[in-house]
């Protein structure tokens, strides 16, 4: 089943180009119809008494035209430290090792009933070495309204059924005293995919973007909500300050079910 989400991802990502590509040649295609977007990329290094590096990179792509609203975002993080670690003979050393490891990719392609309305397919994957779930991917239909749109505000919803399935973390349970690793099987339930995208452009250089991402089961709730506020040094290059925070309502014992991840980026408009 994890080789069929991914199928069904790259599949909407080729859906949204060649609906692009139908609306090209019949000449409906507007002026606004090119995919903007931007790009982000955050690195830290630390060496001396203690050493980590961190690289974080994000894609953002955007399109709209008379008949489509489409999206494709990519997000990658990895991170080394330095770690205490007790080795075979009960010493405590440091070691250089990954502290993080995650990437998440999406698409998705609406077709508009009318200027607001519009019929949206969505498809997401998640992987996350240490997260609560392994991976997750989820695919989804709904409908889709833009309550609002002006030269400086944006907003929009999104909402309808959906198809999830996602492989829980390691976790531990207690076995006369003892903490023993304990793992699940594979889960798969449907879910209610809900998703409100907010823009405000505060001033002519500084821009404020808020986006929420719900997919709600009987099993577990996924939530994303990304914050993030830029400030344009040129018309191409910005300085980004992001926050996000991802949580699931269920996580084995001894897994957190709320992770956090704060950057400064330099963006660069696409």
């Amino acid at each position: 089943m994890k080789k069929i989400l991914m199928t069904g991802l790259a599949l909407a990502t080729l859906a949204t180009f060649a609906a692009q590509a139908q609306d090209t040649s019949s000449g409906t295609q507007t002026s606004t119809g090119n995919w903007t977007g931007s790009g982000e990329i955050g690195f830290a290094s630390t060496t001396g008494n203690s050493r980590s590096q961190n690289l974080n990179v994000k894609l953002n792509l955007n399109q709209e035209t008379d008949q489509w609203k489409n999206n494709f975002f990519f997000d990658a993080l990895r991170s080394k430290g330095q770690v205490n670690v007790v080795d075979q003979q009960g010493a405590t050393v440091k070691e250089f090792e990954t502290t993080a490891n995650r990437y998440d990719a999406g698409t998705s392609f609406g077709y508009k009933l009318d200027p607001r309305s519009y019929i949206v397919t969505a498809a997401r994957y998640d992987h996350d070495d240490f997260g609560a779930n392994y991976w997750q991917g989820t695919v989804s239909v709904g409908y889709g309204y833009i309550a609002l749109k002006n030269d400086r505000t944006q907003l929009s919803f999104e909402i309808g059924p959906g198809y999830t399935e996602y492989q829980p973390a390691t976790g531990t349970v207690t076995v006369n005293g003892v903490a023993v690793p304990y793992t699940e099987g594979r889960q798969s339930e449907v879910v209610a995919r809900g998703l409100v995208n907010y823009k405000f452009r505060i001033t002519d250089n500084t821009a404020f973007e808020d986006t929420f991402l719900t997919e709600a089961g009987s099993k577990n709730t996924y939530l994303q909500n990304d914050a993030g506020l830029a400030v344009s040094m040129t018309k191409k290059l910005a300085i980004k300050v992001g926050f996000q925070v991802r949580h699931n309502t269920e996580a084995l014992p001894g897994i957190r079910k709320t992770d956090t991840l704060a950057t400064t980026n330099l963006s660069y408009s696409l």
